[in-house]
């Protein structure tokens, strides 16, 4: 079985990125790969769009938190509303995604600081 890491190099995600008629889900896969295992000259392009993408299409969702490498956490029924499904299916998502990239995404109020 071919784990995600190993679906992508670093130029078929990039060129993924600049193909002008790509299939979205294979471009999002691509950028979800850079968002993870990507350069951290990337990775930090990618969440600095993501960030502002968030705030121009979801203005009232805040985050509640900060995860432990800084990241913002956010609620996860108010993220499921803002994405129009149940708290649980946002739940679902959240562990497939650990379960595909082996790495934590959801975090308790333990790991994760308060805003300042």
């Amino acid at each position: 079985m071919t784990t995600f890491k190993q679906e992508w190099t670093l130029e078929a995600a990039l060129k993924i990125l600049q193909h002008p008629t790509v299939d979205s889900q294979i471009w999002a896969s691509a950028v979800e790969w850079l968002l993870i295992y990507g350069p951290p000259e990337i990775q930090e392009l990618l969440t600095q769009a993501s960030t502002h993408a968030t705030g121009e299409r979801f203005p009232h969702l805040k985050p509640q938190r900060y995860g432990p490498d800084g990241s913002p956490c956010y609620d996860l029924a108010e993220l499921a509303q803002a994405l129009g499904i149940s708290e649980e299916e946002a739940r679902m998502q959240l562990l497939e995604k650990e379960i595909k990239h082996g790495i934590q995404h959801g975090f308790s109020e333990d790991d994760t600081t308060t805003l300042q």
